[in-house]
């Protein structure tokens, strides 16, 4: 195995000056490199291969400083493009199986990355930041780890609503008074699986199949949702995302929230291609994201995963993507039927 690991590190500096591409059991090699002196070796080899490319949804706003912050440490020009989780997807999967794989990183929702490792377009990664990392976002397979962690609520329009006047609960909010003033996400399945999974699924189906029929508004994105509230079109936005309801106060806007337990959490991930261009380069991005960036993130009113940042959100439930992967056929239907058939 020494020889082996030997050649295939000696194979990797090789590489960086001519144009052979590294095969996925030498990149695998270089990804769970536990010596210590894995990152002289990194830098190293970074320099040589150039800056990664990365698909990533985080929005241009946040990478805008993510980005030049790795740049000015490392020297490496990363290329990034952006897109919603589902248009990451299908352009690993497309350009993987076309046998042009340009991405080196993708840094996308929990749903996404457990659907690229299962089709097996992600490498397992070794670092010693990841023991860093909430136990909530690590996982056994090892081949994404959280970044972020997506935090999901309630919030209400402080100018229509009073806040003596406000729903105090979930059940507040199947009275008749809020027939036609809540709005929800049209993707927001997983949200709702997780708060059955926190109240009991017969408890919370009863629940929101009477909220639904109270009639509610379906609009597509979670940020959409949010300025909707703050504007006042929709004065309760139910399951959108608290880093944009807190950025939207933070700006004046007469937003608030609506902290009914539990809040939902998605863990949103990072990984490694096994066919990365650019794998030293992006094994630095990988740990800078889990490092550095994290008190970004937390400056931009984003949950870090890094423990050592910040602590876990409390009164939460974690959403674990496997499961919702597993089980998305059942709770669409279960939104359609709650939400979707009852919209107005």
């Amino acid at each position: 195995m020494k020889s082996y690991l030997g050649a295939a590190l000696a194979l990797w500096a090789s590489c960086m000056t001519t144009s052979i591409v590294l095969a996925a059991d030498e990149i695998a090699t270089i990804a769970t490199y536990k010596g210590a002196d894995r990152q002289q070796k990194l830098l190293e080899n970074a320099r040589r291969e150039g800056g990664p490319t990365l698909y990533s949804s985080a929005t241009t706003a946040d990478m805008a400083v993510v980005l030049p912050a790795f740049e000015a440490k490392y020297g490496l020009k990363v290329k990034f493009w952006r897109g919603d989780s589902e248009g990451i997807l299908q352009r690993a999967v497309t350009e993987t199986r076309g046998g042009h794989n340009e991405f080196d990183v993708i840094e996308t929702s929990g749903a996404t990355m457990e659907a690229l490792y299962r089709e097996e377009l992600l490498q397992p990664v070794v670092s010693p930041v990841f023991a860093d990392i909430s136990p909530k976002g690590r996982y056994p397979h090892g081949a994404w780890i959280a970044s972020r962690f997506q935090v999901q609520s309630n919030a209400y329009n402080t100018a229509a609503i009073r806040p003596e006047e406000a729903p105090k609960s979930w059940a507040d909010l199947a009275a008749p008074r809020w027939k036609g003033k809540i709005g929800v996400e049209t993707e927001n399945a997983i949200w709702l699986s997780a708060l059955a999974e926190y109240m009991g699924e017969e408890k919370a189906i009863a629940l929101f199949r009477t909220i639904g029929a109270n009639g509610v508004t379906l609009r597509k994105g979670h940020t959409l949702l949010a300025n909707l509230v703050a504007s006042g079109e929709t004065p309760i936005g139910l399951g959108l995302y608290r880093y944009r309801e807190e950025q939207l106060r933070g700006e004046g806007a007469p937003i608030a929230p609506l902290d009914f337990e539990p809040l939902v959490v998605h863990p949103i991930g990072v990984g490694l291609s096994r066919t990365a261009p650019h794998p030293a380069a992006a094994l630095l991005f990988i740990d800078f994201l889990l490092t550095d960036a994290q008190k970004i993130f937390l400056g931009r009113e984003t949950r870090p995963t890094n423990i050592r940042v910040a602590p876990e959100p409390a009164n939460a439930v974690y959403i674990d993507h496997a499961i919702a992967l597993d089980q998305s056929t059942k709770w669409k239907k279960i939104f359609r039927d709650v939400f979707v058939s009852r919209a107005r």
